[in-house]
């Protein structure tokens, strides 16, 4: 059985189909993507496979993150935007299952999903809260692949709770 959906090759979005178990989308007479049980082919290369993305530039993660320029893109890892008041809560966040309290102005994120290893950076925020100006957000030592420490308190060396500290990993 042969299926062709909008005939206008010359001007519109032509979808066909065949006994081959292909499904063709065309514009103007060019291939657009072609999907079949292996996955989507796109008229660029590019394959979405069954299993994921197979192949993609510099250049496609440039445009998928609206980003100019030469330099290479990384991505966040983890993120996440708590309370650190009271009983801990997570605002929102990504790839953080849970905040751990480990004392006054000490915390550590846990990731739904491990990093690949150590190396990741660390970085991170807090509100102005209980009265201080200042600020500061360190990392505590003992990193690991599932989880990093966080400690924030006042310039003072002062460990302070904060309502709202943000936290991101890149790798």
């Amino acid at each position: 059985m042969s299926v062709n959906i909008n005939a206008d090759t010359t001007n519109g979005l032509v979808l066909t189909s065949d006994t081959s178990g292909e499904l063709k989308l065309q514009s103007a007479g060019a291939d657009i993507a072609t999907v079949n049980s292996s996955g989507i082919t796109m008229a660029a290369g590019k394959v979405i496979s069954n299993s994921g993305i197979s192949s993609y530039t510099d250049s496609d993660a440039l445009t998928l993150f609206n980003a100019s320029g030469s330099a290479p893109v990384y991505a966040c890892r983890a993120w996440v935007n708590f309370n650190g008041t009271g009983t801990v809560s997570i605002y929102n966040s990504g790839n953080v299952s849970s905040i751990t309290d480990n004392g006054t102005g000490q915390y550590t994120a846990n990731f739904t999903t491990a990093m690949p290893d150590v190396d990741y950076a660390v970085a991170g925020a807090t509100n102005e809260d209980n009265g201080t100006a200042q600020r500061v957000f360190t990392e505590r030592t003992g990193r690991t692949a599932s989880s990093v420490g966080v400690v924030v308190g006042d310039v003072n060396g002062t460990e302070r709770d904060h309502a709202r500290i943000s936290v991101i990993i890149v790798r």
